[in-house]
């Protein structure tokens, strides 16, 4: 269909769904008559025959993502649309530069028609803790989408778009992936450009996709991933095809099941969702087998520990001075203490008060120090455990389903639900989560992560599993 005709679609969808605040709640800045404005100009430049630069081109195809509409999670950069981050202290700001990943969404042919909920400045597992309110679960609107992303999940899961952008900091794309029942894919660390991002934690963030399948997951990744000399961590490596890998064949392919993911504790209907799966890629030439990765109890603490330090350096910038919120005070510190007081949730104070204080003096050793040298750990297990002849790993994304609205008021149980996830982030490696099935109706998240910049084989696991799951009528 032409582009019109798609970002029109698009918005019929959300209508339907009821996408704003008097519903899902997933969308917190649209502008329709900008996005079928840019809609009409890409249908002019296919009609004329030129590229997405303007360029004459002899192929009537105008580029890799055709016309496709796409929602971005509301901490990353847009021209045109705001960039709040979910937060009231960035209440109104427009960035004046685009993120890289936007950027080349849009010279792929993309239209950006919306920027998604979030938990403020991306601190959160269940998009409640967001200055517009907490996102539903198109799944069951009675319960959260996850976190930190959960207004992109929804969008994808409510079938307003097939891509959106989120980002990951411990788990925040893969989590609500699951929660939703769509595909959420967290690259290896230094594979997509963060420029453009708005930083929590720079050690951990990353931008990830979700993805209505998987094919839709490894078209956005496709198209986004890449160096980029604007971002220091990025690295200059040739980024294949992920959507040929949708041919590769599992025989011989040597899955690991970790020990540590799979405690007595584990909801056992979830652990049957991933003993299914395991058993249908047995059953494709997949190998199966038990390996342990020992230092996966400690990776909350360690995750605690170092994201709130980095994220108390970088919420330092939002001070009322330079951008967004400026609320009035006794003098300058009278008006620093208005304004971060007035503007920062609960969740994103507590997270700047513990990285400030594991950061003081007297703390630092005990604290940070020794946070850093178990993340090290943390990766060593990974690096030995893929070192040692196991391709993938698989395991539950979460250790429940979505949970209702409210429900959890403890932050530590809050931040539980990432046990799964955040370990990947900690040692920087890919993961992707797939449905897998269901329990109580609810979706069910199957986690795959491999060695460095080996995304393609992830898409290799979760392209079989997601074939498997539809060929027997039992996809999600």
């Amino acid at each position: 269909m032409s582009a019109v005709a798609a970002v029109e679609a698009a918005f019929r969808r959300a209508d339907e769904v009821r996408a704003g605040p008097d519903g899902l709640n997933a969308f917190v800045h649209v502008d329709r008559e900008a996005a079928v404005a840019e809609a009409a100009e890409l249908d002019r430049m296919v009609a004329e025959r030129l590229d997405v630069a303007g360029r004459p081109t002899h192929d009537a195809g105008r580029s890799p993502l055709g016309a496709r509409p796409i929602a971005v999670k509301d901490n990353i950069a847009t021209l045109g649309l705001p960039t709040t981050c979910g937060s009231r202290i960035l209440a109104g700001y427009r960035s004046p530069y685009e993120a890289t990943v936007v950027r080349r969404l849009r010279e792929a042919g993309a239209i950006v028609i919306a920027k998604t909920n979030m938990d403020e400045f991306a601190m959160g597992s269940s998009t409640e803790q967001s200055a517009y309110g907490p996102t539903l679960n198109p799944v069951d609107r009675t319960r959260v989408p996850g976190g930190s992303s959960g207004g992109s999940a929804a969008a994808v899961a409510a079938g307003i778009v097939r891509i959106a952008l989120g980002s990951e900091t411990g788990g925040s794309v893969r989590q609500p992936a699951a929660f939703c029942g769509v595909v959420g894919v967290k690259p290896t660390y230094g594979r997509v450009s963060r420029y453009g991002l708005v930083a929590f934690a720079s050690s951990l963030d990353q931008v990830g996709v979700f993805g209505k399948t998987v094919d839709d997951a490894a078209h956005g990744l496709s198209v986004i991933a890449g160096h980029d000399e604007r971002d220091s961590t990025s690295i200059d490596l040739p980024v294949p095809d992920f959507r040929a890998a949708a041919r590769e064949s599992l025989e011989g392919l040597v899955i690991g099941r970790p020990r540590e993911y799979f405690p007595d504790t584990l909801d056992p209907r979830i652990r049957d969702v991933c003993d299914a799966a395991a058993e249908r890629l047995r059953g494709l030439g997949a190998v199966v087998r038990d390996v342990s990765l020992p230092h996966t109890s400690l990776a909350i603490p360690v995750y605690y520990i170092v994201a709130p330090a980095e994220a108390s350096s970088n919420l330092a910038r939002f001070d009322g001075v330079r951008y967004g919120l400026r609320l009035a005070g006794d003098g300058l510190t009278g008006m620093y203490e208005a304004t971060r007081s007035g503007g920062f949730g609960a969740e994103v104070t507590r997270r700047i008060l513990l990285g400030t204080y594991v950061l003081s003096a007297g703390y630092y050793d005990a604290y940070y120090r020794k946070a850093m040298a178990i993340r090290a750990l943390i990766r060593q297990d990974f690096v030995r455990v893929f070192a040692d002849g196991v391709h993938v790993l698989l395991t539950p994304t979460a250790p429940t389903t979505a949970f209702r609205l409210g429900a959890i008021s403890d932050p530590y149980e809050m931040y539980l639900s990432d046990i799964y996830t955040a370990t990947a982030n900690l040692a920087g490696i890919p993961g992707i989560s797939v449905p897998g099935g269901t329990v109580d109706g609810l979706p069910v998240g199957v986690q795959f992560l491999a060695t460095h910049f080996d995304e393609y084989r992830l898409f290799a696991a979760a392209y079989a599993l997601e074939r498997s799951l539809t060929e027997q009528g039992e996809h999600p």
